[in-house]
């Protein structure tokens, strides 16, 4: 398994301080920036003007890696849009596309942009629908609360789906990454990881968090 990382969300960071938050999540030695790419179509929230704008910035100030998550019915028109702003890793959603062939097409065209790819899985879609994609993969984002907007708490059930997943990555032997992605806090960070998983997506409880720093460590064991 991969070593444990930390992202952080970036969807309720406010636009007026964000260049401040980002400087003191970079300080804190986060591993990626996540920016929660939303459409108004594939769920009910658009925050692609706020992201992509935060996506710009951050790529002209720093070299941590985006961790890119399109929850977007349309996914090649996003990865066209944010594929050019450095070798980050793209994430879309496997419900957004209909057939196998789409998804390895998918797959295919975000790789030859330079970027690293994963698959995302909403808590209601079973974890084996990722499976046959895994030799060609970086990630898998296992969605552990309903996507689309922030500060749920944790659905205790996607925490099986994570093992399922670790286990059938190591049959594999591969190295991919798993990410778990909502309701992720200090007191449960050590039962995801547990289940498998190996980065930590925070959002709320980190950029809400008087003390950043501590709150990062906190997610890492430290």
């Amino acid at each position: 398994m991969s070593k444990n990382e930390v992202a952080v969300s970036l969807l309720n960071v406010d636009q007026e301080g964000a260049v401040s938050m980002f400087y003191k999540l970079e300080t804190a030695k986060i591993d990626y920036f996540h920016i929660d790419v939303m459409d108004g179509i594939f769920v009910e929230n658009n925050t692609h003007d706020k992201m992509y704008e935060f996506a710009t910035t951050l790529a002209n100030i720093t070299t941590i890696k985006q961790d890119i998550h399109l929850m977007v019915e349309d996914v090649k028109k996003y990865v066209d849009l944010y594929s050019p702003l450095g070798r980050n890793r793209i994430t879309f959603h496997i419900e957004a596309l209909k057939t196998s062939d789409e998804i390895l097409e998918m797959i295919n065209y975000i790789k030859d942009t330079g970027n690293q790819v994963g698959l995302a899985v909403s808590p209601d879609t079973g974890i084996d629908e990722v499976y046959p994609y895994l030799p060609y993969i970086h990630s898998v984002i296992v969605m552990t609360v309903q996507p689309g907007k922030g500060g749920q708490k944790l659905i205790k059930d996607t925490l099986l789906k994570i093992t399922q997943l670790r286990n059938a990555i190591d049959e594999f032997n591969n190295d991919i990454d798993i990410e778990a992605d909502g309701g992720i806090n200090d007191t449960n960070c050590e039962t995801v990881k547990n289940a498998g998983a190996n980065i930590l997506l925070a959002g709320t409880y980190v950029v809400k968090n008087d003390n950043i720093d501590e709150a990062i460590k906190k997610l890492r064991g430290i």
